[in-house]
């Protein structure tokens, strides 16, 4: 009987043996050696940004008609007046709030320009202005992407994108509901 219970023993040091040696390279894996990745790129799901692509601006709309346009509020401190055109509010595919914006001075100056808000990244675009002649679009004044301004006198984007363009990153409606929240001064904050 002692050589079949060296036997057993033995096999079962060697099994016992075997799982040290595997517990001991599973737990040297685990340890804080460096590794080629790097964690602070890591990115939760749901913010990994896709490949995004802006829908063609080929057609500007007509110019905005006084009976059209709908105020909003920018700062209490400026002499400026702001309004959108309704009838150039769309909301697109791509994300983008596209709109003309007239701003006027207290002298009757007015500053028309076709833009766009990207919600998604708290930026804003300009696509056209009014030309010298004030009948038509110039498409040569257009820029790329920029940060919307938040502390400006005159931020008009920072207000349209907080107060009726944009929450949580995206649109916060139709054309037709965010022109309808601007005409009754619906602001965001009052929705939510």
């Amino acid at each position: 009987m002692a050589p079949v219970f060296f036997e057993e023993v033995t096999l079962k040091a060697i099994a016992l043996a075997a799982a040290c040696a595997a517990a001991g390279a599973l737990l040297a894996g685990c340890s804080n050696t460096p590794s080629n990745k790097d964690d602070s790129v890591f990115t939760y799901l749901l913010d990994r940004q896709g490949t995004w692509v802006e829908n063609k601006v080929d057609t500007l709309p007509p110019l905005p008609q006084a009976g059209d346009l709908l105020p909003f509020n920018v700062s209490q401190n400026t002499p400026l007046k702001f309004s959108v055109d309704a009838k150039s509010l769309t909301v697109g595919s791509d994300g983008i709030v596209r709109y003309t914006v007239v701003v006027t001075s207290p002298g009757g100056a007015r500053n028309v320009n076709y833009e766009g808000i990207r919600c998604d990244t708290y930026e804003w675009r300009l696509y056209a202005g009014l030309n010298a002649d004030h009948d038509g679009w110039d498409r040569t004044v257009q820029n790329d992407w920029r940060r919307i301004e938040n502390g400006n006198l005159n931020a008009y984007q920072a207000s349209l994108y907080q107060d009726y363009f944009c929450a949580n990153k995206m649109p916060t409606g139709s054309a037709k509901s965010i022109v309808n929240n601007i005409r009754l001064n619906h602001i965001a904050s009052d929705i939510r």
